[in-house]
């Protein structure tokens, strides 16, 4: 039966921690209740283990969503702010969380405003993170809203992972198929080679071919390598100048299935975090500035610029997004559905989980296609040099004498 870690607080703000053997989580929190704590984490004892030690010293988006969610948590169960901290504090997840999350309470005990303690330190809290925050605190619902940023901010993680998960295996197989076909030029092909020049014969031009290519990674492995590094230097320059940005992000639109994916990608970060902004009292032009910065393609933030000027216009948000002509048209169809019905913020949610979906999709899709070719190219990479050597000794030994009778 699996062992459970957990930590709760009851009523007075006392924290209970300890290990239960159980079938569920669910039903760790359950007995909790019963006993009247209010559970705060729970999760397998052996995971938690197997991940203590990472991150320690600086503070990551899945450090902010799990004191966020314990936040939340325990104001639902009745406790002030002051003292939800003071016990966050002690559950946060690395030194520097807690250091951040002390400095915030010593200044919400002082008669600042969360969203202001949290402001002040500089660059921990996104933009979207403070607004958030800050409607909350101004509609006296802060504990709903730490929920919902805690929701939003674990449907992005899994939105990223669907993506980085899915290079994995290509990633491998391209890995595989270099490391192979070196291993073949550099170690396997000049074990032929001094055979092939000791029977002073021309060799097939395929044979040639394999041996030139052998001898220079064996003599210049050293410049592909400067070669590759520099290119990376190069790409890394290019991507950090705004006006080389906005000439690669315009490419990789237009490109056939990546340009797809991108959009799709794009569009389900903005609509989740429209519609969450506008969910909780921001308004559209502040929520749009917010989206912004959200958004990681250089052109689509260019549209929205052009999006929020005809908005000031009255020209309304569906039709400036279809005439900037780089979103999905379905998406940008069911905003004007919102629009026309008084439902904006609910259907940009509903937008985000269309294509948080059509991304897994398109991700799956284009790795049905990647997979076999990849395959594919390794195998006849790997099948014509080791055919151009045997068609080689096949030739040496047919004018020598030496085929067997």
């Amino acid at each position: 039966m699996p062992v459970f870690s957990y930590k709760a607080a009851d009523a007075q703000g006392h924290i209970l921690e300890g290990e239960m053997d159980s079938q569920a989580a669910s039903q760790v929190a359950q007995h909790l209740q019963s006993r009247g704590y209010v559970p705060i984490h729970i999760e397998e004892a052996t995971r938690r283990g197997g991940a203590g030690g990472f991150g320690r010293g600086r503070v990551r988006p899945d450090d902010i969503a799990l004191v966020t969610r314990e936040i939340a948590t325990l104001l639902r169960a009745g406790l002030p702010l002051d003292r939800a901290l003071e016990i966050t504090i002690g559950l946060a997840p690395n030194e520097a969380m807690a250091e951040i999350l002390d400095a915030v309470r010593q200044e919400v005990r002082g008669g600042a405003s969360l969203a202001a303690a949290m402001e002040a330190r500089d660059g921990v809290f996104s933009r979207f993170y403070l607004n958030m925050i800050r409607a909350g605190e101004a509609g006296g619902a802060l504990a709903d809203v730490m929920t919902r940023l805690t929701e939003f901010m674990e449907r992005s993680k899994e939105l990223k992972e669907t993506v980085k998960s899915a290079l994995v295996y290509p990633t491998i197989l391209i890995l595989v198929a270099v490391v192979s076909v070196v291993v073949l030029l550099i170690f396997v092909v000049p074990q032929f080679t001094q055979m092939f020049e000791e029977s002073g014969k021309a060799l097939p031009l395929p044979t040639q071919i394999v041996i030139s290519v052998a001898e220079f990674l064996k003599q210049w492995w050293w410049a592909l390598l400067g070669g590759a590094l520099l290119v990376t230097v190069f790409m890394q320059r290019q991507l950090d100048d705004p006006d080389s940005r906005y000439r690669w992000d315009a490419l990789a639109l237009a490109l056939p299935l990546i340009g797809d994916l991108v959009a799709k990608i794009e569009m389900a970060r903005f609509s989740r975090t429209l519609g969450t902004l506008l969910d909780n009292g921001v308004s559209l032009l502040a929520a749009l500035s917010i989206v912004k910065e959200t958004l990681g393609n250089a052109v689509m933030v260019e549209r929205i610029d052009e999006v929020v000027s005809k908005l000031r216009e009255g020209k309304g948000l569906g039709v400036p997004l279809m005439e900037a002509d780089v979103f999905p048209k379905l998406g940008v169809h069911m905003v004007m559905v919102g629009e026309e019905t008084g439902r904006l913020s609910e259907m940009l949610i509903r937008v985000a989980d269309v294509f948080d979906r059509e991304v897994q999709t398109a991700v799956k899709r284009a790795l049905s296609l990647l997979e076999p070719a990849l395959i594919l190219g390794l195998g006849l990479v790997i099948g014509a040099i080791i055919m151009s050597i045997l068609v080689a000794i096949l030739s040496v030994n047919e004018l020598t004498g030496l085929t067997p009778h």
